[in-house]
């Protein structure tokens, strides 16, 4: 994941920041208990398709 776009990029629920989890190929909102793919590269920003974190998946 390119750094510069994990800077502009912000969880579209909490508008927190974003934690990019590689060996997932995700990027997690820790505010917002979500993890939003990204495929092919490119992020998939909805809500509805992002994943919850489970219980064991915190900070």
């Amino acid at each position: 994941m390119d750094a510069k776009l994990l800077e502009i990029l912000v969880c579209p629920v909490t508008k927190g920041p974003l934690v990019w989890d590689a060996a997932k190929q995700e990027l997690v909102s820790r505010s917002a208990r979500l993890a939003y793919p990204v495929r092919d590269g490119i992020p998939v920003m909805l809500e509805d398709e992002a994943r919850k974190l489970g219980p064991d998946e915190h900070d």
